[in-house]
């Protein structure tokens, strides 16, 4: 006999996360060129001032980093008008939902989110044993009259990804102004806004307002997007300081790196590659959409850097099959989405040989009906 983990954490069912390259590289044995539009990257890679910082830091990887992430959460405060105990840096974002689990979470507890929503949210819930409530979204969106009468005395947390993932739909703000106001302040709102610095529309919510209205909202962000920091792993949660306060009393010491830290504060100050990185997933998407239309491919437009499919086929044969051309997307089976996959937005080149390969992939699988 070997020792038994918790009854909760047998009916946890691991994240699996989008293929590496060298992965599939392995598996496969492919030589050439293998293009990843699984994990939702930014597919220019990092901005230069970033690598610049990381290069110039290396010297003293002997040392442990700053504990308190001083000069990162000094420049970010600068850069989102708030005080600095207001921030929690995490090892990404993921990091903070389990801090945020930790805090206010028992077992017994439940935890309102949505469907098809990030899975890590149920994830941490069945980990402090309490019991995720799940809401089905509505038209891909997260439905929020139906999650505000999900609430109970015993919920503790509501997530709200927004952006959602894998979907690329949002709600905006007075939409969520009314679900705040409609859950009570003993509940932890989570708003989780990965994908927000890709949002172009004037109705997006403005978050940072809510906060001020409402101590009980956590708003997660992260350098792994739009800053293509995410073999770094840093995110950052924005809250009222006495309830980042709690937080921070169940984060491990030294979670961000030194290099990260280097890092994140260089690529703050690069505006030019945060535009730039925009616009370029803004004019793939557009392309993207143009080429499913013409293929009488159903698509969800999106608010992100990624875009959900439904060829309504076997999405694990799609999958396999373009691996096999050297295309790694990812199959959403697991967040109930049987025949979908999600796609995440490339250069223009990288978007030319997905489309490519999916219109011969496609028509191969329909054949073999």
């Amino acid at each position: 006999m070997i020792p038994q983990p918790r009854e909760n954490i047998g009916s946890i069912s691991p994240y699996v996360p989008g293929k590496p390259i060298e992965e599939v590289r392995r598996e496969l044995g492919l030589k050439g060129k293998i293009i990843k539009l699984a994990s939702n990257e930014n597919p220019l890679g990092p901005s230069k001032l970033a690598v610049k910082a990381i290069r110039k830091a290396l010297k003293e990887i002997n040392l442990y980093p700053d504990d308190g992430c001083y000069a990162l959460g000094k420049r970010l405060s600068d850069h989102l008008g708030i005080s600095e105990n207001q921030l929690i840096f995490g090892n990404g974002s993921v990091d903070i939902i389990e801090f945020i689990t930790k805090t206010f979470v028992a077992p017994g507890d439940q935890v309102v989110m949505a469907d098809q929503a990030f899975i890590m949210y149920k994830i941490a819930a069945k980990m402090a044993d309490a019991r995720p409530v799940i809401v089905p979204l509505k038209n891909y969106t997260h439905d929020l009259e139906s999650m505000a009468q999900a609430v109970t005395p015993q919920t503790k947390v509501v997530y709200i990804a927004n952006p959602n993932n894998p979907t690329g739909t949002m709600v905006n703000h007075d939409q969520l102004s009314a679900f705040i106001k409609s859950v009570p302040e003993s509940c932890v709102i989570v708003l989780d806004e990965a994908y927000s610095e890709y949002i172009t529309r004037s109705d997006f919510p403005r978050s940072m307002e809510l906060l001020k209205e409402h101590p009980n909202i956590i708003i997660l962000h992260t350098f792994s997007k739009i800053y293509g920091l995410a073999g770094l792993r840093v995110g950052y949660g924005i809250g009222h300081p006495e309830l980042i306060a709690s937080v921070r009393k169940v984060r491990l010491p030294f979670n961000i790196s030194l290099l990260s830290q280097a890092a994140c504060l260089a690529a703050l100050d690069d505006v030019k590659h945060l535009e730039h990185s925009r616009q370029v997933n803004d004019a793939g998407k557009e392309f993207l959409y143009r080429q499913f239309e013409k293929m009488t491919l159903l698509y969800v437009p999106s608010e992100g850097n990624f875009v959900l499919i439904d060829p309504e086929l076997d999405s694990m044969e799609v999958f396999i099959r373009l691996q096999k051309r050297g295309i790694i997307i990812r199959p959403v089976k697991n967040y109930g989405l049987p025949t979908a996959l999600r796609i995440t937005v490339g250069t223009e080149k990288q978007n030319k040989k997905l489309v490519g390969s999916l219109k011969k992939i496609l028509k191969e699988v329909r054949r073999s009906l």
